[in-house]
């Protein structure tokens, strides 16, 4: 059994979270380290890593240590390649022994006894729960900034966002803490942390998601669930694990040229801020580079009826966090444990939107598989920036900051991803750009229905022509100091 306590064994654990989730597993499939070991190392990069970051909202090192030593006692495993990899659920993911609080004070932190069925199938693949990640409230924000706590910090710049709402996934991932971690997506919530944080988030389609609710209209409309990674690969055996009747590839590339549209303008008519419009057009040349057409392209929808519909069913969101909450504890509880931002959605519902707004909102998300399958007969896939400017420093996305300048700050920054949550539609972010101060700068590729395959051999493309796994952030596995 390898040490990690000293200096040279905590030394070889930041080294091990260079490694993605396949190379991890190798070293186990070679004998070389078991699944105590590569858990032990990954709760050593959490001691050394988090306090910094604060990514973690739960730790169940105790729990990760006994499921690693069951996973060494029965053996490999060749129908489970990736066992003994150790991952993060977030918080908003039932996991037997693990409370689900989904970053809200609102929520007991009783620990949950059952599992739905995207949790079992990553059990069955035998990856190694070490914890949590943080979030905020209900996923209801763009930032991870709970008052719940932790208020999470990228590992880019601490003083800056991570985004959200899978915040504690994507700096946990950056970091080098673990090599998988689970995002959901209502309106961008695995896509914004990929970006802001500079890892690779897949979003997939609606019908391609494994139940993880099924309680909830909204939600089971526009969410859908994955593992986030640093690497093509990973991302691509997470979504072939979470549904085994749509295999994929995990290494091959499609020799396709692809039909890209390119659009820099956002839903609501803004621009994005000049770096990212400048990463933005990098990607399209590069793209370019290797054979595809890219063509500019504006929106082929009504970008104001969107624009009101996600600001109709988010909202909604807000109503029924406070009825479940009034349900639990009565009108008072509700509004001592909600946060302000979750009131304010809701209040903002009740006071804009009546019946009128509602159907108003369904009939456009109802529209929108035609649309995007009328614009895929020209294009395969749309490419534009994954978010509107840089992530802000924390603070401005606080969820007690005054909701009349929360609610467009919020929404005008995470203008571009909503629209494939509407639309039901798969859709990446690639970290393949920094900014001039050195945070990391995602874009987003987006294709139609069932085309996940397709978006990921593209992505496996770009990763090689224009690779980021030696990009490591200040706060990380590449650059932490052992000072103990």
């Amino acid at each position: 059994m390898t040490s990690f306590d000293s200096p040279a064994g905590r030394a070889d654990a930041l080294a091990l979270g260079r490694l993605d989730a396949h190379a991890q597993a190798a070293l186990r499939s070679s004998g070389e380290l078991s699944a105590l070991e590569l858990t032990e190392a990954a709760i050593v990069r959490a001691q050394l890593l988090d306090p910094a970051l604060d990514a973690l909202s739960h730790q169940a090192f105790d729990a990760a240590r006994q499921r690693a030593r069951a996973l060494d006692a029965a053996g490999p495993d060749p129908a489970a390649p990736l066992a003994g990899v150790p991952w993060l659920a977030k918080d908003s993911l039932r996991v037997p022994g693990m409370p689900t609080r989904g970053g809200s004070r609102s929520r007991s932190s009783e620990p949950a006894t059952d599992a739905p069925p995207f949790v079992q199938r990553f059990d069955a693949a035998g990856l190694v729960a070490i914890g949590k990640s943080a979030m905020p409230e209900f996923g209801l924000m763009g930032s991870t900034e709970p008052l719940l706590g932790p208020v999470t910090r990228n590992p880019w710049s601490r003083a800056h966002s991570p985004g959200g709402s899978s915040g504690g996934a994507g700096a946990a991932l950056a970091a080098g803490i673990v090599p998988l971690a689970h995002g959901s997506d209502g309106a961008g919530s695995i896509r914004i942390p990929a970006s802001a944080c500079g890892v690779v988030g897949l979003k997939p389609g609606r019908g391609a998601c494994v139940p993880v609710r099924g309680r909830h209209a909204i939600e089971d409309l526009i969410v859908a669930d994955s593992l986030m990674s640093r690497s093509v690969r990973d991302t691509a055996w997470a979504f072939a694990t979470a549904h085994p009747d749509r295999p994929l590839p995990v290494t091959a590339q499609d020799p396709r040229r692809l039909r890209i549209g390119l659009v820099l303008e956002s839903l609501p008519g803004l621009a994005p801020d000049p770096e990212v419009a400048a990463a933005t057009q990098s990607a399209a040349q590069l793209c370019a580079s290797l054979g595809h057409a890219v063509e500019a392209v504006t929106w082929p929808l009504d970008g104001e009826a969107i624009w009101a519909a996600l600001h109709t069913l988010w909202s909604r969101l807000g109503v029924d966090a406070v009825e479940l909450a009034t349900a639990q504890g009565g009108a008072a509880f509700a509004q001592r444990a909600l946060e302000p931002w979750t009131l304010g959605l809701a209040h903002w519902h009740e006071t804009h939107c009546g019946v009128a707004e509602l159907e108003r909102a369904w009939t456009t998300v109802a529209a929108l598989p035609d649309v995007f399958s009328r614009f895929h007969a020209h294009y395969d896939l749309l490419l534009c920036p994954t978010l509107r400017t840089l992530p802000p420093t924390l603070g401005t996305l606080a969820p007690d900051r005054d909701f009349a300048a929360l609610l467009p700050a919020m929404f005008e920054w995470i203008a571009y991803t909503p629209l494939q949550n509407l639309a039901g539609t798969p859709a990446i972010s690639l970290p393949l750009a920094q900014g001039p101060s050195g945070l990391p700068i995602g874009v987003q590729f987006a294709a139609d229905r069932g085309q996940e395959a397709l978006l990921l051999a593209l992505a496996y493309e770009l990763e090689a022509a224009a690779p980021w796994q030696d990009r490591w952030p200040p706060s990380s596995v590449a650059n932490h100091e052992d000072t103990r």
